[in-house]
């Protein structure tokens, strides 16, 4: 986003040098779910990749939570960076038109104020300094106010009012005095009676309003008044305008008539007197269109300022400007289903989804592309993808899409797992130029290092929630190469369930802690109906702290099929 900075022009709003657009053509994100693991990373990474290699440079990895231990020295090997972290896609105030009305200065008149809303068709006018910090509004109705409701005739002291702002409202020409000076004491008088009458009401420091008569003239100047208006068109003597210089009285002259010039004279105030400071009602380009509606719906404003994130005002948004907002754009990898994606999904406008699990809740507004193929993961399916489009896999992708496999099939002994799976994790292997077993090892030695994290660190590693006829479980997976780093995480995991049943708001909790070497999970839970489930599922009986499930790895095909068979059977 580029920001522009402002400068004050001859008409009083502060024009843009740079372009400011904040509402440029947005990436389009490739995000895998929540908790995201090893697959849903690297496929994030390796689809932005081909997809810029086909379509230009407009698709960006992110992802949906913290990487685990696995993924991070997957990454590392590789000398791949972390995609950015996203956690909610709903609609911004930076997704929507906003109207680009210049900042004002406060010193600019009321009658160039509403000149400049006419102009520009508009009912507020935000008031900004030089650094462009917004300092308040003037509205339309804050300009009837000053005009029809203000009977004082010192406000245009008390408001500090320019003289050149007197001399641009009443088209006039300043003979003598100071443009830059300010009337700051003293009254408005007509100077209509005849000067015995005027000595009378004339105090120093007036600003006097009159048509061309000598002999009034003398007497305003006499009775030190700071500023004299003259009215109809006037050939004013050469003496006068010495007498004013000598007297430091500003004189200015005007080809409206003394009524108009003295209706007219209260617009010069500047807007800075009027405009509104406190309580603004204001709006950052990051907030959320959910909460911006909810507070417009409250305000009578019509019109709202937007800040950036260094708090410098950029311009304005309306209710009607919510009616045309830009959703994000995503592309979904490694999952379809709403519970398991980045907050705000509805909000946002899916264009594909790739991925390898069942079928879930995910609702889209429109037809997307949806590549959904009975793989061991997601990488595979992005991997066909490559040679599909007859683009070649460089080495650090070879190595990111080798490993998702690996880590998803926990080196093919996932049921899940295909000889495709496998083929192509051969083929990366050669290209990335690494041996597959020792890989491997790495990997998962490196996603079992539980001993310096906090149970919640552990526990959402890999976790995913799942519905089925209105009941919500959620399931975590957590795999070590021997059994004491089970036992260890285990220990630390069974109090944390309770937690996890309150905090996610969900009837059960399940952790598979898989054995890769034994093939077999050590299922731990909580929630009232978790252990019968398991039973009624597997026909096994707990023994200790465990369900114990032999030649059960796979989350996706052998626990939440299982599990949603026997939850429609109750």
């Amino acid at each position: 986003m580029l920001l522009g900075t402002y400068t004050l022009s001859n008409k009083g709003y502060r024009s843009k040098k740079s372009d400011m657009s904040i509402n440029e053509k947005k990436k389009v994100w490739v995000v895998g779910h929540k908790n995201p693991d090893t697959d849903s990373i690297c496929a994030a990474i390796a689809y932005a990749n081909l997809k810029n290699q086909a379509d230009g440079n407009r698709y960006e990895a992110k992802r949906a939570g913290e990487l685990n231990e696995e993924t991070k020295y997957v990454l590392d090997t590789f000398g791949v960076k972390s995609p950015g972290l996203i956690t909610d896609v709903g609609a911004q105030v930076k997704d929507i038109e906003i109207r680009k009305t210049p900042g004002v200065s406060g010193k600019i008149s009321l009658k160039r104020a509403w000149e400049m809303m006419k102009e520009q068709n508009v009912v507020t006018l935000p008031v900004t300094d030089k650094e462009n910090n917004l300092e308040g509004l003037i509205i339309t109705g804050d300009i009837a106010t000053s005009y029809m409701d203000v009977y004082d005739n010192s406000i245009l002291s008390r408001a500090k009012t320019q003289y050149q702002n007197i001399v641009d409202t009443l088209d006039g020409t300043m003979l003598c005095g100071n443009e830059h000076a300010y009337f700051m004491k003293g009254k408005v008088v007509v100077g209509s009676a005849n000067p015995e009458t005027m000595e009378q009401f004339l105090e120093d420091d007036d600003l006097v309003i009159m048509g061309n008569r000598y002999d009034a003239q003398i007497c305003a100047l006499e009775s030190n008044a700071s500023c004299i208006v003259i009215a109809g068109s006037p050939q004013v003597p050469k003496t006068i305008v010495k007498m004013a210089e000598e007297k430091h009285c500003v004189l200015i002259t005007t080809d409206y008539d003394t009524y108009t010039a003295a209706r007219l004279i209260n617009q010069s105030m500047p807007i800075k007197f009027f405009m509104r400071r406190e309580q603004l009602v204001t709006f950052e380009t990051e907030e959320y269109i959910d909460e911006v509606r909810e507070i417009m719906s409250k305000e009578k404003h019509r019109d709202f300022p937007v800040l950036d994130e260094d708090g410098k005002y950029i311009g304005m948004i309306s209710r009607r400007n919510l009616l045309n907002m830009k959703k994000k754009q995503l592309i979904l990898v490694d999952h379809n289903e709403k519970t398991q994606a980045v907050d705000g999904i509805s909000g946002a406008d899916i264009l594909e989804i790739i991925d390898h699990h069942r079928i879930g809740s995910l609702e889209t507004m429109s037809p997307v592309f949806f590549r959904n193929q009975p793989l061991g993961c997601t990488a595979t399916i992005i991997y066909q993808m490559y040679q599909e489009q007859k683009v070649a896999i460089d080495k650090k992708v070879a190595g990111l899409l080798c490993s998702a496999i690996l880590s998803d099939t926990l080196m093919y002994r996932s049921p899940t797992c295909t000889p495709l799976d496998k083929a192509v994790a051969e083929e990366l292997a050669q290209i990335a130029d690494i041996n597959i077993e020792e890989h491997a090892k790495a990997m998962f030695q490196a996603g079992s290092d539980f001993g310096s994290k906090t149970p919640e660190e552990i526990f959402y590693q890999d976790f995913k929630t799942f519905s089925q006829d209105g009941v919500e479980f959620g399931v975590g997976q957590l795999s070590a190469m021997t059994q004491e780093e089970l036992e260890q995480v285990r220990d630390k995991l069974l109090p944390y369930l309770r937690d996890v049943l309150v905090e996610r708001k969900i009837e059960m909790v399940f952790v598979m802690l898989t054995n890769i070497i034994e093939e077999t999970t050590y299922l731990i839970c909580a929630g009232e109906k978790a252990d019968d489930l398991v039973e009624k599922a597997y026909h096994v009986h707990k023994e200790g702290d465990y369900h114990v499930l032999k030649g059960v790895v796979s989350r996706k095909k052998q626990l939440i099929p299982m599990f949603m068979s026997a939850m429609q059977e109750q």
